[in-house]
């Protein structure tokens, strides 16, 4: 799944390649996206390439490859929505398509998918609904996000994994939260404080920690529980 704008960029290289065979600069693809920073390009370059469907050709300059692209090519994306992540865990066997309802479940929306690695758009509508143990809740309200990315497994989240979350607008430094960045793309990692900035923290090495100015990033929610399913 692509953001609008990570949409909107991959078609645009692709669309430069094939009439002139060179991919766009960065400051074409700044103002063909009408973005104010080269650094919002370096970040959707990164989020594609670690999708896929980009692929960087070393020592050349100017130098990207559309390696694929999205099933449906014209397609919108899905409206922005809000969203929000600590673990406990609630395995399931082959075949499982949902956990069954009992006596002692909630049943909770499943909103989308949250990137843990590169940023991916924020929530969108409910897609699925899934009943989830009273005993990982407690009071609040809570929503289900599916995990696309690695970039936390040094914390036990793996891609594919269902993470439940507490709607939360507020959270401590060390806690696992989605986090709303520069007000349009949500992101699953470790929050720190240092200062006056905030620190968004992976659970994996090959993955650096991003720091923002305060104003820059709204916690959603927090992490409370996870989910997984074997195939």
């Amino acid at each position: 799944m692509l953001t609008r704008k990570q949409h909107e960029l991959l078609m645009f290289i692709h669309e430069r390649i094939k009439e002139t065979g060179v991919s766009p600069s960065f400051d074409e693809m700044k103002e063909a996206l009408d973005l104010a920073s080269k650094s919002g390009i370096h970040r959707l370059i990164t989020a594609l390439e670690e999708r896929g469907f980009l692929r960087r050709l070393p020592h050349r300059a100017r130098a990207l490859e559309v390696v694929k692209l999205p099933q449906q090519a014209t397609a919108t994306a899905p409206p922005k929505g809000r969203q929000a992540f600590r673990p406990q865990l609630v395995e399931q066997g082959d075949g499982a398509s949902a956990p069954q309802a009992a006596n002692d479940t909630r049943e909770l929306s499943v909103l989308g998918k949250i990137a843990a690695g590169t940023p991916i758009e924020a929530i969108q509508q409910e897609r699925d609904r899934i009943h989830v143990p009273e005993s990982m809740l407690g009071a609040g309200e809570h929503f289900v996000l599916e995990v696309q990315g690695d970039s936390m497994i040094n914390a036990g989240i793996l891609d594919g994994d269902y993470v439940v979350i507490r709607r939360a607008d507020s959270a401590n430094s060390g806690d696992i939260v989605v986090a709303l960045v520069m007000g349009e793309e949500a992101t699953l990692k470790r929050l720190r404080r240092k200062g006056a900035s905030v620190a968004l923290e992976a659970a994996n090495p090959a993955y650096e920690t991003r720091i923002f100015g305060p104003d820059q990033v709204a916690v959603q929610g927090r992490l409370v529980g996870l989910i997984r399913r074997y195939h």
